[in-house]
């Protein structure tokens, strides 16, 4: 049965809930508050489904509405035509992290997964007490589903999916299997499902969130398809129109297949919420957890991070600004784009305002309950830039490599060896150098220690992965 809220309850319930919201602070705020945590439910007469589908390892450039000329991604390339792309969307740069922040709207410097971490062959399990957007999405009455690589717990676990916001599951649970796309199984809810081998595992996925739509298109739902393309392996069962590409090389023309594949497939996704009716009812965000792998001379030959500098594993933009198209019939204006900086962290809070439902606060790694790090962009989503909150500054950290990133305005920090005592920072002006080509901290030393300080303040001490010098 579907569920329907009365609309001045509804608002009711928003302004309740408004008196303890923290952007209550001033008449001002308080007004873009409410203007915010009621502005879907005045253009729309429910409350949305939300899918939100993340590839794995997918560059800024390897589609064609992101710039991509070798690849052909039609069903992407319509999805924006309908929808609105984000030029400036962040992920982090590594897999598990990426998740952790997208699920909890947390940065690096406060969440509890900071990289790909393993413990008994599963990545660090996210603790029982974590609050994700799949919790916030149950305790509205939605039903809630997650299919792909989950990568934040294995099997009996805190983190295993079902008992961190997820009625249904399906996928790899830990990230090192998901790297063979004919697994010999994957995991249903806590069931091990064998398959020896036998089948292409995006295909099984596929199926599986058409099923899940289908099975719940009468009611209100969230699915989170964090997809596994285009993740090396290079496999894929067919190479369809790039079999016979002259100058490619094999794993060139199967890294464009397994693009390609996935592509078709968000258009099958689409298609099934026309089919049943909720296609107006249904919010879908396309984006990937981090920059392009680059291997096998994949990132030169297609381009894959467009205009910026670095891949997977940097904090340069390459490596975390990635694509972003959100399509929403009736409500998301068609073939526009935004400049609206956003993150994988505001996620949480955007969420949180299109089921109209305050965000809560969470609990940092250190266990203290906090705000949320992410700012809901529904205003810029609707058009109303005019309502739109923008970050003081981002931030991000990387254990593996020692360093730290910031971004605040037009100016982006990248800390380096920040484990020795001695860090090495570099400044950048984007929007003169959007490839970061040119180092002139040099020249604005207020600037850089302003960022440094930011650095500092914004990162917490979180045992697993220390990265300050005396931690």
């Amino acid at each position: 049965m579907k569920q329907t809220m009365n609309r001045r309850s509804f608002l009711k319930t928003c302004v309740a809930g408004l008196v303890t919201a923290r952007l209550a602070s001033s008449s001002a705020d308080a007004s873009l508050a409410l203007e915010n945590k009621t502005l879907s439910f005045r253009l729309g007469r429910k409350r949305p489904n939300v899918i939100h589908i993340m590839t794995d390892d997918l560059g800024y450039g390897d589609i064609g509405c992101f710039g991509q000329q070798k690849i052909e991604t039609p069903c992407l390339d319509k999805m924006a035509a309908e929808g609105m792309r984000f030029t400036q969307h962040y992920s982090d740069t590594i897999c598990a992290p990426s998740r952790c922040i997208l699920l909890t709207g947390l940065h690096t410097g406060h969440s509890y997964v900071r990289d790909n971490y393993e413990t008994g062959g599963y990545q660090l399990p996210l603790p029982s007490w974590t609050k994700t957007i799949g919790h916030i999405f149950q305790e509205a009455g939605y039903v809630t589903g997650c299919v792909g690589k989950w990568g934040l717990g294995g099997p009996g676990s805190s983190g295993h999916p079902n008992l961190q916001g997820f009625d249904y599951f399906y996928g790899y649970l830990g990230q090192a299997q998901a790297h063979n796309y004919y697994p010999d199984h994957l995991w249903e809810n806590t069931d091990q499902v064998p398959l020896g081998g036998q089948h292409y595992s995006h295909d099984l996925m596929t199926e599986k969130v058409l099923s899940f739509i289908e099975t719940n298109s009468d009611r209100p739902f969230f699915m989170y398809v964090p997809y596994t393309i285009p993740h090396t392996k290079f496999q894929v069962p067919e190479l369809g129109q790039y079999a016979n590409k002259a100058g490619w090389s094999a794993n060139q023309k199967t890294q464009a297949a397994m693009i390609s594949r996935m592509d078709r497939d968000v258009g099958r996704i689409i298609d099934s919420l026309k089919r049943l009716g909720i296609d107006r009812d249904t919010i879908v965000f396309f984006t990937s957890d981090n920059g392009p792998h680059g291997f096998s001379g994949t990132n030169d030959f297609f381009n894959a991070n467009g205009p910026l500098r670095g891949i997977k594993r940097d904090l340069y933009e390459g490596g975390i600004r990635v694509p972003m198209i959100a399509r929403w019939p009736g409500e998301v204006r068609p073939g526009t784009t935004t400049d609206h900086i956003s993150t994988f962290w505001d996620i949480f809070p955007t969420c949180c305002d299109l089921m109209g439902v305050r965000t809560p606060k969470v609990r940092w790694s250190d266990g203290s309950n906090a705000e949320t790090d992410g700012i809901s962009f529904l205003p810029a989503l609707l058009g109303r830039d005019h309502l739109q909150r923008e970050h003081e500054y981002l931030y991000w950290e990387f254990k593996a490599r020692h360093i730290q990133a910031v971004r605040k305005g037009k100016w982006k920090l990248v800390r380096k060896n920040v484990h020795t005592g001695s860090p090495i920072s570099e400044l950048y002006d984007l929007d003169a150098d959007l490839a970061e080509s040119i180092d002139i901290a040099s020249s604005h030393p207020v600037i850089v220690g302003e960022l440094e300080s930011i650095a500092t303040g914004a990162h917490i001490l979180n045992p697993n992965y220390p990265i300050l010098y005396g931690e």
